[in-house]
């Protein structure tokens, strides 16, 4: 299977299934630092980002906005001192769905590429 981080999202329509056991498996094998929660009887992704202080948890926010506008899929953002709640799932059909894996899968990149130093 192609790493989730190298897919793009597709367009998902309301009515469709969402992520079978097996799929859940098989994706958040690739995402193991998200966890995976059920609030208001919805799975959902959620992670937790720390920064050093609220400037660079901003920063990381602003960067996750500008990933969820490009893909057109978009995840709820608590940016508070020193950390981001990031919290992926798929409102239309009330679940997960491939996309959210794609999502967080991308966002882990783009941690792995803010903690990088700066040339």
């Amino acid at each position: 299977m192609e790493p989730l981080a190298q897919m793009k999202c597709v367009a998902c329509r309301k009515g469709e299934p969402t992520v079978t056991d097996a799929e859940l498996a098989q994706f958040h094998a690739q995402v193991p630092d998200w966890q995976i929660v059920d609030r208001e009887r919805i799975k959902r992704l959620e992670r937790i980002f720390q920064f050093a202080d609220f400037a660079q948890a901003l920063a990381f926010t602003n960067r996750i906005g500008a990933l969820a506008e490009a893909e057109g899929h978009h995840p709820a953002l608590l940016t508070e001192w020193g950390k981001v709640t990031v919290t992926w799932w798929t409102h239309k059909i009330r679940g997960l769905h491939r996309n959210d894996f794609i999502m967080a899968a991308k966002t882990d990149e783009l941690r792995a590429e803010h903690a990088r130093p700066q040339p």
